[in-house]
């Protein structure tokens, strides 16, 4: 069957990320336009699961998808490539490699990185959580001290720090909690899992802090069960290659540190001349129009509304990649934008096997074993692909009904750094 291209002479909208947003808003403006996506990644990641990756509870295929294969059916092009700067007035956009790009609207949707916060060392001697090589270091990197261990009993003992208490934090550290104790253990029986050391540090003076104090608390005594060191209230003030110096001045070891204490703007949006704020974030009219610009929109982490800043969490994400397609069709069809509202659906986080927290807007909570299942109901429902949704549910299910008996964990090779 052939397929039917749109019609060359309508309008072009060119999307600058395919993430969460990005998708979202090429789903939105359907068939009627010419959709161009960019990014420069041929596939998508889902990243909730990347601390799966991470922990070799999923295959690094199960998370991601390939952005044609979104895109081909919706008639749109995809583009690999990088943002290198923006001509308003020109309605074009300039690739790293030099590439041009003519547009009638621009939805700028791509999404942000890890932020240091001025921390000394942490650039240098830290590994993030936001991609999926990121998510294969870590694994491999875990697998393979742990190989040297079973190899060397005189190995000294293995120490992670993972600095931010969030969701990102909290996941990762549980489930490495359980790794540790039951499938390592059973992969690796001569090693001592007590020679695994994980600390989890949070500046605020609690974990989950958009979450209610009962479910913060529960979380809490969840990672305590599982062995993970927490410290609240504590800032870190220096990263080393081999250990971390805390607030007040200690140095304790850490021979992997993780960083998933916020995100900002990558430095590379400060050429695109629009207006920026926190965190390097492009500035946002209440239409999801860059401030002071008729045809421009930025979505998602990228983009923020001062008074009304919507949280840096999927939901938002999906809502105003959404919401910034149909205001485009709007501005083609000659009618006036509105003013974005998120709808607040809730959050939750998950700790570990059958251990997860939900909280929904009107106050209702749930935890334990019902919010796990809710939680990955959701997952699966949002992943991309149906292969991806069945692997992934076969992959999480076998790992936890194998769990303590070493056959849930997926393995790698030696580690090699994400660039």
């Amino acid at each position: 069957m052939t397929r039917q291209l749109p019609d060359p002479n309508a309008p072009h909208v060119v999307i600058v990320g395919a993430g969460f947003a990005g998708l979202s808003a090429a789903r939105a403006l359907g068939k009627k336009v010419r959709i161009t996506v960019i990014d420069r990644n041929l596939y998508s990641t889902f990243q909730p699961l990347l601390y799966q990756v991470a922990t070799g509870g999923l295959n690094p295929g199960d998370v991601s998808y390939a952005i044609g294969g979104f895109t081909g059916p919706r008639h749109a092009k995809y583009i690999k490539g990088e943002l290198a700067s923006v001509d308003a007035e020109a309605q074009q956009v300039k690739l790293s490699d030099g590439r041009t790009l003519g547009f009638d609207y621009l939805i700028l949707a791509g999404g942000v990185s890890a932020t240091f916060f001025g921390v000394k060392g942490a650039a240098e001697n830290t590994v993030g959580l936001y991609t999926r090589a990121d998510a294969v270091y870590l694994r491999d990197h875990v697998m393979s001290v742990f190989e040297q261990m079973s190899a060397d009993e005189s190995k000294r003992d293995f120490s992670i720090t993972i600095v931010g208490g969030g969701a990102t934090g909290v996941e990762l550290a549980g489930t490495l909690g359980e790794l540790r104790d039951a499938a390592l253990a059973a992969t690796f029986p001569d090693v001592d899992p007590s020679r695994m050391y994980i600390r989890l540090v949070e500046m605020m003076p609690a974990l989950l802090m958009p979450f209610a104090p009962k479910l913060r608390d529960y979380a809490n005594k969840q990672l305590t069960r599982r062995g993970v060191d927490i410290h609240v209230g504590t800032e870190i003030r220096e990263v080393r290659p081999s250990s971390v110096i805390l607030g007040d001045g200690r140095e304790v070891p850490s021979d992997l540190t993780v960083w998933a204490a916020g995100v900002a703007a990558a430095p590379a949006v400060a050429d695109w001349g629009l207006p920026q704020g926190k965190h390097g974030r492009i500035l946002v009219q209440p239409d999801m129009r860059v401030q002071g610009q008729e045809r421009i929109f930025a979505v998602g982490d990228l983009g923020l509304q001062p008074d009304e800043p919507s949280p840096q969490l999927a939901q938002p994400a999906l809502q105003e990649g959404k919401f910034a397609g149909a205001q485009v069709l709007r501005l083609i069809a000659g009618q006036p934008t509105t003013t974005f509202s998120y709808h607040d659906k809730g959050m939750m986080a998950t700790i570990g096997r059958r251990s997860a927290v939900v909280e929904f807007p009107r106050g209702m909570r749930i935890t334990g074993t019902p919010a796990w299942f809710a939680w990955l109901g959701l997952h699966l429902f949002y992943l991309l692909g149906n292969r991806n949704r069945v692997t992934t549910l076969i992959n999480l299910s076998y790992r936890y009904i194998a769990w303590g008996h070493g056959g849930g964990v997926i393995v790698g090779d030696a580690p090699v750094s994400p660039q």
